[in-house]
């Protein structure tokens, strides 16, 4: 009995062992002692490395090939001007590498730039095969990449023509937007071992083609081609993937070397049928860590990390180096092995007390093995939010934070866990919302608050700076007509927005859902007109840094219960720089709604926006919508066929029915000259939103104290509105020539362009 005892208490002090080593493992070092291994949200480790040791001064890197620079503590940088984006240990790295291009005037004059020919001449960095490919966009264009190699020139490339561009953009486009097919955008697979490379772009002689011809080399799903890229790259750098190696030289003659950089337990890698050039050091098999720093790698404690071959992990005893034993409890025989198990004497009869004992140590064991694996398991889920939280730019918004002055708009950093509890683990049923973007649910936190989660689908991760930055001034907007943006959960792998949840559904439900049970009325319509022009003109003028919106339409503007409007959703907005009045974009909007002179320049200004709102302005007048197929081509852009009525002065056949009156007949006309101003071609001859925004308040106080009107003369009145309205057409205005402009806006209409949700 006392034996039985003595294995129960033995097998129980393993067990806690077991989920001491648990609790206690740590990430094994991968940088030298006084080393920075971080900069901004990224990894550094050994042989790569920043500047020296505190301790020794030394130098932190191996050698000057991987000798980086940490910029403001968030850019991380290789030679003069190469950003890396990521580095791993089993060696790859991640780097924005700059595009070839060339320009022609469509006479063969060009513009040649200066980056026209990138290069990188690290002998030891040999571009992936596996993860690039390498593109050329243009008209009439074609791209080299040359490898010089054992002194010889190796070269590929890829040619695109697009003859029929100038005259059907359908001939580049297709149905392929964001497919490089061969029409516009070639891409071809990059060979094995390519490393000193030049990247070289190139026009084709005597071509009548103008614009720009493009050639670069992208990771692979990094690059999504666009008809409008042959005439503006948005990105002058993409994101390219180098294999690295420690020399170019075998491990046969590196460890003949005193500069070998394969330390203790670890061995020589310099696979031929490997994509690089030169060797590398892995562990051995039972070791980990970083096999270049000093000390090399350690031994992994199997039983404490499942990889044992014992049939349970309380019969496992770790041994150095790299290995581990199996063994059976006292008073059993055998191996201790899955295969071999262990088996209880023949013909011994154990008493019930001892059985008993030895069930119960079963369970125990049990129990602290779960105990175990539970631990095991939220330390693995902490440790990827923690990466994620890193990734999405969670150490800037913190820092961005801490220097608020005023602690009431500062926006929280919400946990993964409060989201998910909120939404009761995402439940389809408290979907309120989806779009192109992402999707919306409705979510109650722990302290009764209503919420919006957005949830979006996907990020860049180059721009994770400027999202971190339009978190911090959005959250900082305070404005009764704009949806308050509470704050962020920064520990899922594509950031989650949280805002105050507005529960009367969006205005284009207002406007269009039929058989409402209260129809709206011209003064509930005006009043929303106001209010949301008024926050526009805040988010123009008054916030600490100006944003545009870029996609205001019905679908983006909220109502409460008491029917006040709140524009919602900056997924697609920009903050416009306080000392630039317009910012050069990617094309992206609502067909319907889009502005005209951004589609055609890809300059966004804040008239982009005053356009939009042009368009909410004869939505709400009207009652239809933007854009529709199903109406006569002469009607299916409301915009323009508002515009024809207008001119015609018979722009009260389209005001929706039940809604005009004698009392707001003439209220209506000005509300409709104003919309037109909105809409004029030009943006610097549309109004301003603050403008739009004093006219509509201005039509709502005279419609509140209408004694003001008591002594105004009707004529006077009306022979002003008639002006008004000719002064939209007059000599030299571009609305004059809207059926020019118009003819412009279907053209693009076919261009696959984002709904914006």
């Amino acid at each position: 009995m006392k034996l039985k005892v003595m294995q129960v208490l033995i097998i129980m002090l393993a067990a806690l062992a077991l989920l001491e080593d648990t609790l206690a493992a740590d990430e094994p070092q991968q940088v030298l002692p006084g080393c920075n291994n971080t900069c901004g949200d990224i990894q550094i480790p050994y042989p790569f490395g920043i500047g020296y040791s505190t301790l020794d001064h030394k130098p932190c890197y191996m050698d000057s090939k991987f000798n980086l620079t940490c910029v403001n503590n968030s850019t991380l940088i290789h030679g003069k001007n190469i950003t890396v984006l990521n580095i791993t240990s089993q060696g790859q790295m991640v780097m924005k590498f700059f595009v070839s291009r060339l320009c022609t005037d469509g006479n063969n004059n060009t513009e040649e730039e200066e980056a026209n020919k990138p290069f990188l001449n690290v002998p030891s960095f040999t571009i992936s095969s596996t993860e690039n490919k390498f593109i050329t966009v243009g008209c009439d264009s074609y791209g080299y990449l040359n490898s010089n190699f054992n002194g010889a020139t190796y070269s590929t490339g890829c040619l695109t023509r697009c003859p029929l561009y100038d005259y059907d953009p359908k001939m580049v486009s297709g149905n392929n937007t964001g497919k490089c097919t061969g029409l516009g955008c070639c891409q071809v697979d990059i060979p094995p071992l390519m490393k000193y490379i030049t990247i070289k772009t190139y026009k084709f002689p005597n071509s009548s083609q103008k614009g720009c011809s493009y050639s670069f080399i992208a990771k692979q799903g990094s690059y999504n081609f666009s008809v409008d890229h042959i005439h503006n790259l948005p990105n002058l750098t993409f994101p390219m993937v180098v294999n690295w190696a420690v020399t170019n030289e075998s491990c046969e003659i590196a460890q003949t070397t005193n500069s070998y950089a394969c330390k203790e337990n670890s061995e020589c890698d310099d696979d031929d049928d490997l994509d690089y050039d030169g060797y590398r050091c892995k562990c051995l098999e039972g070791f980990e860590g970083n096999p270049y720093l000093p000390g090399g790698c350690r031994d992994i404690n199997e039983c404490a990390t499942n990889l044992h071959r014992c049939k349970d992990s309380t019969y496992c005893k770790n041994t150095p180096p790299g290995n581990h034993t199996c063994f059976c409890p006292v008073g059993q025989t055998g191996d201790g092995t899955k295969e071999g198990g262990c088996q209880l004497p023949d013909g011994n009869a154990y008493p019930i007390l001892p059985t008993v004992l030895g069930v119960g140590a079963a369970f125990i064991v049990l129990f602290v093995g779960i105990i175990s694996f539970l631990v095991y398991q939220k330390r693995k889920i902490t440790k990827l939010k923690e990466k994620f939280f890193r990734q999405n730019g969670g150490s800037i918004l913190e820092q961005k934070l801490r220097q608020r002055n005023d602690s009431s708009q500062v926006a929280k950093i919400f946990k993964e866990n409060e989201l998910r509890k909120a939404t009761n683990n995402y439940d389809e049923s408290l979907i309120i919302g989806r779009g192109g973007f992402g999707t919306v649910f409705k979510g109650e936190l722990d302290d009764n608050r209503i919420v919006a989660i957005k949830k979006s689908k996907t990020i860049d991760e180059s721009q994770i700076d400027q999202f971190i930055n339009e978190v911090d001034v959005v959250s900082q907007i305070n404005h009764r007509n704009v949806v308050k943006l509470l704050g962020c959960c920064l520990e899922t792998e594509v950031p989650l927005l949280v805002y105050e949840f507005v529960s009367n559904g969006t205005l284009s439900d207002f406007i269009h859902t039929e058989d409402k049970v209260n129809k709206p009325t011209w003064k509930a319509r005006l009043k929303i007109a106001a209010e949301v022009a008024g926050a526009l003109s805040y988010l123009h003028s008054a916030a600490s840094i100006p944003i545009i919106h870029r996609d205001v339409k019905s679908d983006n503007i909220l109502l409460d219960g008491t029917n006040t409007a709140k524009v919602s959703d900056f997924g697609a907005s920009r903050l416009v720089p306080l000392d630039q009045t317009e910012i050069a974009t990617m094309v992206q909007g609502t067909i319907g709604y889009l502005d005209p002179e951004y589609m055609q320049t890809s300059q966004l200004t804040e008239k982009s926006d005053v356009y939009s709102f042009g368009v909410v302005l004869v939505e709400l007048l009207t009652g239809e919508r933007p854009f529709s197929f199903g109406r006569p081509e002469e009607r299916r852009s409301l915009a323009m066929h508002f515009l024809s009525c207008l001119k015609k002065d018979n722009v009260f056949e389209i005001i929706e029915d039940g809604m005009l009156n004698e009392e707001n007949k003439q209220e209506i006309k000005e509300v409709a000259v104003l919309a037109a101003k909105c809409l004029r071609l030009r943006g610097e001859e549309r109004p301003s939103m603050k403008e739009v925004a004093m006219e509509l308040e201005g039509m709502r106080l005279m419609d509140k104290h209408s004694w003001i009107n008591d002594d105004l003369n009707v004529e006077e009145n009306q022979h002003l509105l008639r002006e008004s309205s000719s002064r939209i057409y007059e000599t030299g205005d571009s609305s004059k020539h809207g059926d020019i402009g118009y003819d412009s806006l279907k053209d693009h209409v076919l261009i696959a362009l984002d709904d914006g949700r």
